[in-house]
């Protein structure tokens, strides 16, 4: 396993996809440590993004219940941040932020035990660097054909009328057109032929305890004929993803930098798999890191607009935190641990 700076990430990603070499990727929010990996199991890489994957595959009786006690950050202390968010916003220097902290968590589940049972689109494990378990796509890239799908806008799913009050409410659809318009943009970078090609369709997201409800939209465009074979260059040009920043990025990424107090790391990250053809790839959200103390954090957080109020944004950063683990969720064991990477 490789961990490699901006420049040299680049390099390796257009020389392994000139070959058509398989590969996996996870890169870090600030885009200062990437991890490439060619050889995951060897790495203690562990990985599923859409059925791409090296998790193991065994079944294993019912998982026991568990718990996830959190202690967010005070209500105060994320006023103080959204409050320095909101000067900036009433400022113009951006229309939309996503503002996010790190939760201490109380479990008794390990980091492999949450990545073995959760369920997601998009999830990975390291050894000491994190677990996550995503709902969002990022970039696909199949026969030149490129699709992203911005997601903005989350509601608990108990909530009456739940779908149509998250689809009619003003805040939620300005965030979600901004991030649309940033994505739109980002894709016309490295690709032609681009288009809005569904606009805020719901997805469902299911764990133990509750189920919620998420916006997302779909952007289309065709590759530029002459980056193909030159993958790194073609995914950083559109990080960080525009979903988990705002608008516009340069600006609202050193918005983010000032007012949260940790850095993100590997959090709303991008993680991908090249499979010497196409292109798979999530942002990282729904993320656990341990600290030097092997005490475990759970990073979230939500878009902040002019018409946001800091109670619901408080609460929606809480509500996020979860485990995707279903109450009849089967277990897996770790033997005979198979990989598609050759």
């Amino acid at each position: 396993m490789d961990k490699l700076d901006k420049g040299s990430a680049i390099t390796m990603m257009n020389e392994l996809s000139a070959q058509s070499k398989a590969f996996v990727f996870f890169v870090d929010f600030d885009q200062q440590e990437i991890i490439i990996s060619q050889n995951p199991v060897e790495d203690q890489v562990y990985f599923n993004f859409l059925g791409y994957k090296n998790e193991p595959i065994s079944p294993m009786p019912s998982a026991p219940e568990h718990f996830l006690d959190h202690y967010p950050i005070s209500y105060e202390d994320y006023k103080f941040a959204f409050d320095q968010v909101m000067m900036h916003l009433k400022r113009g220097d951006s229309y939309l932020v996503n503002l996010a902290f790190p939760t201490l968590i109380r479990t008794n589940l390990s980091m492999e035990d949450i990545f073995l049972r959760a369920e997601a689109k998009f999830k990975g494990y390291i050894p000491g660097e994190f677990v996550f378990f995503s709902p969002e796509r990022f970039v696909d890239i199949i026969d030149g054909h490129v699709s992203t799908y911005p997601m903005k806008g989350t509601i608990d799913a108990a909530i009456p009328n739940a779908a149509d009050r998250v689809l009619s409410d003003p805040k939620e659809l300005a965030e979600h057109s901004t991030v649309v318009d940033l994505l739109r943009n980002d894709l016309s970078q490295v690709c032609t032929q681009v288009q809005v090609q569904q606009f805020r369709y719901i997805d469902r997201v299911i764990s133990q305890d509750k189920e919620l409800l998420q916006v997302s939209s779909k952007i289309t465009g065709q590759l530029t004929a002459s980056l193909h074979g030159h993958l790194g260059d073609v995914l950083f040009r559109m990080l960080p993803a525009g979903s988990i920043s705002g608008a516009p990025k340069r600006k609202t990424v050193d918005i983010i930098k000032s007012v949260e107090s940790v850095p993100r790391r590997y959090y709303t990250g991008v993680c991908g798999y090249f499979d010497g053809a196409d292109l798979c790839t999530g942002v990282m959200i729904r993320m656990i890191q341990p600290d030097d103390y092997n005490n475990l954090y759970y990073y979230s957080g939500g878009g902040i607009t002019a018409q946001s109020n800091p109670r619901s944004e408080y609460q929606e950063l809480i509500d996020k935190v979860y485990v995707p683990i279903a109450r009849d969720h089967q277990d897996c064991r770790r033997t005979d641990l198979q990989h598609s990477l050759s």
